[in-house]
This record gives C-alpha cells, structure tokens and sequence, in this order.
C-alpha cells in the first residue's frame, strides 16, 4: 500500500505523481565566476515561486552580473513563477546586466510565449545559444 508520500491524488484520478516533480528545487553555479548559473527543476507555480524566490533572487540579481536560467527541469509555470521571473529580470537591467532563459518543455515554452514574454525577456533553446546570447 503506498502512503501519501508516495502517491498523491489529483481530482477523481488516481494518478501516482512523486513529491519531487510537484515541488520546485534550485541549483546554482556560474561560469567562471563572471555569469550566474541556475537550474530549476519542479512546479514554478505560487508554492514554487514562494519556495525559491529569496535564494533566486539573491543568487540572480544580488549578483549584479549576466545569468542564464535552465527551464529544462520546470514541468510547469504559472502567473507567479512568472512573475519571479520577470521582476528579476528587471532587477538585473537596473544593474546593467541581463537574463536569458533556455531550455524550455514545450509546454512551459508554449505558456511563456502566450504571456509575451519571449517579447521582455531572452528566451532561447539550449545553453549554447544562451552563452551567445549573452556575448552578443
């Protein structure tokens, strides 16, 4: 028998979903020490976006400095997670450096897109195309 840890329960189907993918996890490195690094992985809905936002925050635009931000872990996004997003983004302009989204799922490209914020924000593929992004 599986306990709630284990399984958990959406509407009247039973479909078995792991805490880890309904819960918003973030790794931060950088690149040399001159571009910061962050991988999300998880919902980046309210209770993501509440979960990371002081530490994406200070590891973002407390660094005042470029940074790259690998959506391809996120499983979901919504209005907050957008917002974390964008606010950060802005805070960083302030600073004179600049943000780039990549990796996207589909799915998560395709809300993205219908928010516009491909039209605020960098939004590319894959890390490559960030990097050059970021130099030009």
């Amino acid at each position: 028998m599986l306990g709630f840890a284990d399984r958990v329960v959406i509407g009247d189907t039973a479909q078995p979903h792991t805490l880890e993918k309904l819960r918003m996890d973030m790794e931060l490195s950088d690149i040399d020490g001159r571009v910061s690094v962050v991988r999300l992985a998880g919902r980046l809905d309210a209770a993501g976006a509440e979960r990371i936002g002081l530490r994406f925050t200070a590891g973002v635009v407390a660094q005042a400095r470029p940074a790259l931000v690998d959506l391809s872990g996120v499983s979901f996004i919504a209005s907050m997670g957008i917002r974390l997003l964008i606010s950060s983004a802005k805070g960083l302009k302030a600073k004179g450096a600049t943000m780039v989204l990549y990796g996207a799922q589909p799915m998560v490209q395709d809300v993205l897109e219908q928010a516009a914020l491909d039209q605020i924000l960098d939004i590319v593929a894959s890390e490559a195309d960030a990097l050059a992004r970021l130099a030009g």
